[in-house]
């Protein structure tokens, strides 16, 4: 008589006992910011936040939002933009300016789900926009996966090249000399364009490697995040030497050949 194996079976179910306890150690101790002045919608977003393993704090206002982020730095900002006392975009635009907070990451929760809304939460710095309504589970997904972007690779090496240092295991970028603040985001991008010097990718082909789960993003908004870093690499950004437009194509990353260098 046969008999089915049952070890396929087994295998799957311990693989997804460990992706899970992965990513319940991604939640612990994480703290999370919340600004929404709903207080259904806030208790909501605590619930389901505290039931993954993370701390939720919930800010009806901007007010003590930053001042308390100063005093204890969170691991993610959640922003509504529409909020009594100031708005979730003028609070992201502060955050992106400030020296100690900058590099954390900020998720849009919000009702304005118009094209241009998006983009510009992208042009202040967001790494991912939701609209309102939205599914718990979503949300706690784009959450893990925004907080996956700033894990660090395991055996990164720093890209150097003329006035430009990229390290990947510190997630830091230099121009001239210069410690230049990026989105978590933003950096990624441009250290994978740089690890792929000469080659064309599409802006598809970007959205699947940089931002995989997180379809919020269109090819609009790949075009916002190049511009960002062409400003902060570029001498010139409106004429780049280092990113390139690939009309009709794409975008692709040049290194000098005389300036390259890479070190471990």
């Amino acid at each position: 008589m046969h008999s089915v194996c049952p070890y396929p079976f087994r295998l799957r179910a311990e693989r997804a006992t460990r992706r899970s306890a992965a990513e319940r150690t991604l939640c612990l101790s994480q703290t999370v910011f919340v600004l929404e002045d709903d207080a259904d919608i806030a208790r909501l977003i605590q619930h389901h936040l505290e039931a993954a393993g993370f701390q939720a704090r919930i800010f009806p206002t901007p007010a003590s939002l930053i001042p308390d982020a100063e005093r204890q730095a969170p691991a993610l900002f959640l922003l509504d933009i529409m909020v009594p006392g100031g708005d979730g975009l003028d609070v992201c635009r502060r955050l992106r300016n400030h020296p100690a907070l900058s590099a954390i990451p900020i998720i849009f929760v919000t009702a304005r789900a118009g094209e241009n809304d998006r983009v510009l939460g992208l042009e202040l710095g967001a790494d991912d926009y939701i609209t309102k309504p939205f599914a718990p589970r979503e949300l706690l997904a784009r959450v893990k996966a925004v907080l996956r972007r700033f894990e660090r690779p395991a055996t990164p090496s720093a890209i150097s090249f003329e006035d430009v240092e990229i390290d990947a295991s510190a997630m830091q970028l230099r121009v001239r000399g210069t410690l230049t603040t990026t989105t978590a985001t933003e950096f990624r991008l441009l250290d994978y364009l740089a690890r792929h010097p000469g080659r064309v990718f599409s802006r598809d082909h970007l959205l699947d490697a940089v931002w995989g789960d997180a379809r919020f993003v269109t090819p609009r908004s790949v075009d916002v995040y190049v511009r960002r870093i062409r400003e902060k690499i570029e001498t010139d950004p409106e004429n780049p030497r280092y990113l390139k437009t690939v009309r009709g194509a794409g975008y692709r990353f040049e290194i000098p050949k005389a300036g390259e260098r890479v070190a471990s």
